[in-house]
């Protein structure tokens, strides 16, 4: 097993989603052990190590190492993480999402790094299935990133075999509204405010709202808006002086939906619960400057050419952006591999994605 095989395994071997501090603990041994970067971990658990610090524009290689809770398949029943490599793929919660792409951007600062002649990073933040709990704190403790390469999912975005080049993302709003009513004997409902009658005006509003569209670099994004669940009433002969309803928001760089309408409805509150943001890259040289380094490592590989492309899910690229770092996302997981039983991740396509890094950052 070569060496990206061995040290994928052996990070998602380490459990970490409810404690990422053995997986920093191995980031951080590991980074110090082999590179002679700067290394250092924040009070959050965050990783970083840096070369050439405080040399022109920064670039940082971005991942997170806590992951979502495993299958019950996925563990063994003394809840250690069960990891097979098998068919050229590595199995096991957080393969995909994402420890493969952080050991592929481990290997690639390693090997590239000294060849910079500006500031590279290598960044890797906790609590990021859990709403960039470790890249919110860095941002707050004063982090500074100029531009990043995010190596979540990207891979098979446009067609197979290859790895494409995310230029924008959708956000994620959720929110609840909050719906009174006044209670009464179900016998005369009259008597009452049915707050389900007043949830219901509130929700064909939603249905009506128009959700913004944006495009980036040439790409579009669209947002998308969705009622996922409500909640109200206790007892078949009482009228219902609650009610809940609950909204699934995707949002896009620039524009959500008018939400502020359902609060019309008399008895209804809105009440925003998260807000992931969304990521759109302002750069278009530098979203060019990793593309061709993409392209030219799947040219010579004989894989098929990657695309810039846009992504559905909110990442730590969103929240980075937000604060002025000028994003890409460019990662192995393909759609419909994290957050599954028969989590994996293609060895093949961490090959690739540690060629790209690699390239992208000696030329830094």
């Amino acid at each position: 097993m070569d060496e990206l095989s061995t040290l994928t395994v052996d990070l998602v071997s380490i459990p970490s989603h409810e404690d990422e501090t053995a997986a920093g603990d191995f980031m951080e041994s590991w980074l110090r052990d082999e590179t002679d970067a700067e290394v250092t971990r924040d009070e959050a658990g965050n990783v970083f190590a840096r070369v050439n610090a405080g040399e022109g524009e920064s670039l940082a290689l971005v991942g997170h190492h806590d992951v979502v809770p495993p299958a019950e398949r996925q563990t063994t029943d003394d809840g250690e993480y069960i990891v097979e490599t098998k068919d050229g793929r590595i199995y096991g919660r957080g393969a995909a999402d994402m420890k493969g792409a952080d050991v592929a951007a481990m290997l690639a600062f390693r090997d590239a790094a000294e060849e910079a002649s500006q500031e590279v990073v290598f960044a890797s933040f906790v609590g990021e299935e859990l709403g960039g709990i470790g890249v919110r704190a860095a941002l707050e403790d004063g982090l500074e990133i100029d531009y990043a390469v995010v190596a979540e999912g990207s891979t098979n975005y446009s067609g197979p075999n290859r790895t494409d080049l995310v230029v924008a993302h959708r956000g994620r709003r959720a929110s609840i509204l909050e719906v009174s009513g006044t209670a009464c004997h179900a016998s005369e409902p009259e008597k009452g405010e049915n707050a389900i009658y007043r949830a219901s005006d509130a929700v064909d509003i939603i249905r009506e709202l128009e959700v913004p569209d944006a495009e980036v670099l040439g790409n579009p994004v669209s947002g998308s808006i969705a009622v996922t669940g409500i909640d109200g009433g206790s007892a078949w002969n009482v009228i219902p002086d609650t009610c809940e309803v609950i909204i699934d928001e995707r949002t896009v760089p620039g524009g959500y939906a008018d939400l502020k309408q359902t609060e019309s409805v008399e008895g209804v509150e809105w009440v925003v619960e998260q807000d992931l943001p969304p990521m759109a890259c302002d750069d278009a040289d530098f979203a060019n400057r990793v593309f061709e380094a993409a392209e030219k490592v799947h040219e010579a590989r004989g894989d098929e050419e990657p695309q810039q492309v846009t992504k559905p899910h909110a990442t730590d690229a969103g929240w980075l952006a937000q604060e002025g770092t000028t994003c890409v996302v460019y990662g192995p997981s393909s759609p419909g591999e994290a957050h599954t039983k028969n989590e994996s991740v293609s060895v093949d396509v961490l090959e690739r994605c540690y060629e790209t890094y690699r390239d992208v950052v000696a030329g830094w």
